[in-house]
């Protein structure tokens, strides 16, 4: 009996060791057939060709910062009292024309007494001529000496002198209360009026704003890879944001007409510093812009873009096929349909491309779009598509 009871722990024990045997080696079958089919997949991807095509970059630039050669202030030469204002805010004016008079009420008393100065000093002189020609006279006829004559000489020479300075003095005073008039220093317009009438000022107080917007300049600092293809002379088009250009920073009328909001302003370029003969990684550019339209203020402008009006040919790529935000990622497809990330150098954007300066060849098949998941070495299945 005790026998048979063994036996048949045995038995169950084998078979208990039997299931668990098979359940391992199910489990071991399914990891495996998991894995292969895992191994064995095909991924399915969008990739389009690297060409080379006519390419014009557009770059963003955050602020853009225009000034004017001819902007200045009109101020008051001499000390005064804002008497009356012939010009108003936005008025133009030419270079000469009176702005404002200022009065100084010891200026007229002053050229008064240098003119009462000035006659007492033409009758001293006319004494002291009539007293020297006498002399000369008398000393030709031997009837005076000589100590007397070239006294008088002497005194007909201070009665000169004393005239002269009369006369500087008066001369000084008219000078003055012709700084009374304070004028434009340049054609352009009135932008800002410092001071109102009655307003008292000392010499070499700002009065008035002068400034002719006609021309703008601006300057660019510029990675190489986007200033090797200019020149100087060439064309730009700068792009301004919705409504930004209604914001002026001098309250001028400028931009009055300005209602279209995909408007682009034309630059030209003046200078190239670095020269592009000379080896550097940053230039500077200066920018010209034909203002008479009257659109842009000397100020700064925020999210503009610069579309260049110049292209050249350049192998390309969309931006969709770079990998991250650097920018110098791809995944290549080779003639077996195996992807492998390459590094690359890129230069400058154009909307939806950018330029591939080194690292892909053109023909070259590159991946596109989602890169979630992608491996170097995957199995794909791509699809080429055209022109993104």
């Amino acid at each position: 009996m005790k026998k048979m009871f063994g036996l048949a722990v045995v038995i169950i024990l084998l078979l208990a060791a039997a299931i668990v045997g098979w359940g391992a080696w199910l489990n071991y079958s399914d990891e495996n057939q998991i894995a292969n089919r895992m191994n064995s997949r095909v991924v399915e991807l969008t990739a389009v060709r690297a060409v080379r095509r006519e390419f014009a970059p557009v770059i963003p630039l955050d602020a853009v910062r225009f000034s004017s050669d001819n902007m200045t202030d009109a101020v008051a030469l001499t000390e005064g009292r804002i008497l009356r204002w012939y010009v108003g805010k936005n008025d133009a004016v030419h270079e000469g024309d009176v702005l404002a008079e200022m009065v100084n009420e010891s200026v007229p008393l002053k050229i008064q007494q240098a003119e009462s100065a000035i006659s007492r000093a033409e009758a001293v002189l006319a004494q002291a001529y009539n007293s020297y020609q006498r002399q000369e006279r008398l000393l030709a006829r031997r009837a005076t000496s000589k100590e007397k004559y070239e006294e008088a000489e002497a005194q007909y020479l201070a009665a000169q002198s004393s005239l002269r300075e009369a006369q500087v003095q008066r001369d000084q005073y008219l000078v003055q209360q012709s700084w009374l008039s304070v004028k434009a220093p340049l054609d352009g317009s009135v932008l800002i009026i410092y001071q109102r009438e009655g307003a008292h000022v000392q010499a070499g107080t700002p009065i008035v704003l002068v400034g002719d917007f006609s021309w703008l300049r601006f300057s660019l600092n510029m990675a190489d890879v986007n200033a090797r293809h200019l020149q100087v002379g060439q064309s730009s088009f700068l792009r301004f944001p919705d409504r930004k250009l209604a914001v002026k920073a001098y309250d001028t009328d400028f931009g009055a007409g300005n209602k279209e909001n995909s408007m682009e302003i034309r630059a030209v370029l003046k200078e190239i510093v670095p020269p592009l003969s000379e080896p550097a990684d940053i230039r500077r550019t200066v920018w010209e812009v034909d203002n008479r339209t009257k659109i842009l203020e000397p100020m700064t402008y925020n999210g503009v873009t610069m579309r260049m009006g110049d292209s050249y040919e350049a192998l390309t790529l969309p931006l969709s096929a770079m990998v991250d935000k650097s920018r110098n990622k791809v995944f290549v497809v080779d003639e077996q349909n195996i992807i492998h990330e390459r590094t690359v150098e890129t230069g400058a954007v154009a909307d939806k491309y950018i330029e591939i300066l080194s690292g892909i060849s053109e023909g070259e098949v590159v991946v596109t779009g989602n890169f979630e998941g992608l491996e170097d070495g995957m199995q794909v299945d791509i699809e080429i598509g055209g022109e993104e």
